[in-house]
């Protein structure tokens, strides 16, 4: 038998093309990983993570937000 540990993404994220989000890993409400990123840790709400391995870059503000 093979087992998965589930994987959580919360409300208003946005992941990019090709983002691959490895198994027990939470993604936080409101956030954004670039395109091509491997998530392999928990990355907080309202982060810009991107890379391999996918890394937290900046806090998303409200300056951020499109009017």
């Amino acid at each position: 038998m093979i087992y998965a540990k589930p994987i959580t993404i919360k409300d208003n994220c946005w992941l990019a093309s090709n983002v691959v989000v490895c198994g027990g890993v939470t993604i936080g409400e409101g956030c954004v990983i670039g395109a091509g990123s491997v998530v392999t840790r928990d990355i907080p709400p309202y982060s810009l993570a991107a890379g391999n391995p996918c890394r937290v870059i900046r806090k998303i503000t409200e300056k951020d937000h499109m009017k």
